[in-house]
């Protein structure tokens, strides 16, 4: 699976990244999870585990401490696009993101980047109603006590690799 690349694309900041050690650890035609380290270093973060639920436009990391402790899970709202770049695929962020903390908090972050890039247009209005839609959809799965659907994927994908390795 070396041989596919991810691309992460934003918008505000305006950047286009290739993924290049990003670890795929599985995938197939909705789902690809991947094991990284962060592209600029962090004070408290080590990297993660992060899952591309392609269809549902979620990627849900896993985020680890420098020590190897769980800090939080992140989720962005994303979009797949179409891309020319052979074995690839891009992803899109859309700005909104949740955080879900071991003690259940959650915090819903950049709702003001969504409105300014609406006003900046550098979205569009459908990318706009589609990253709401998707975090109404997100928000709700949590409230209701099924973000483990979510996470577990993750954690399945994490003990399959660290067991092949041991």
């Amino acid at each position: 699976m070396s041989q596919f690349s991810l691309y992460r694309k934003r918008f505000i900041p305006d950047d286009f990244v290739h993924l290049k050690d990003d670890i795929i650890l599985s995938m197939d035609e909705n789902l690809i999870i991947t094991k990284w380290r962060p592209l600029r270093p962090k004070k408290n973060m080590a990297g993660g585990v992060s899952a591309y639920f392609i269809k549902q436009g979620i990627k849900v990391s896993k985020i680890y401490s420098n020590n190897n402790q769980l800090l939080y899970w992140y989720c962005d709202i994303i979009q797949i696009k179409p891309t020319t770049l052979p074995k690839s695929l891009v992803f899109e962020d859309l700005l909104i993101d949740v955080i879900v903390y071991a003690d259940g908090r959650i915090e819903v972050l950049d709702l003001d980047e969504l409105a300014d890039a609406l006003a900046h247009s550098l979205i569009t209005n459908n990318e706009a109603e589609r990253a709401l839609r998707t975090l109404d959809y997100l928000l709700k799965l949590i409230y209701r006590g099924d973000f483990e659907v979510l996470k577990e994927p993750i954690n399945h994908a994490e003990a399959t690799y660290y067991s092949s390795i041991i």
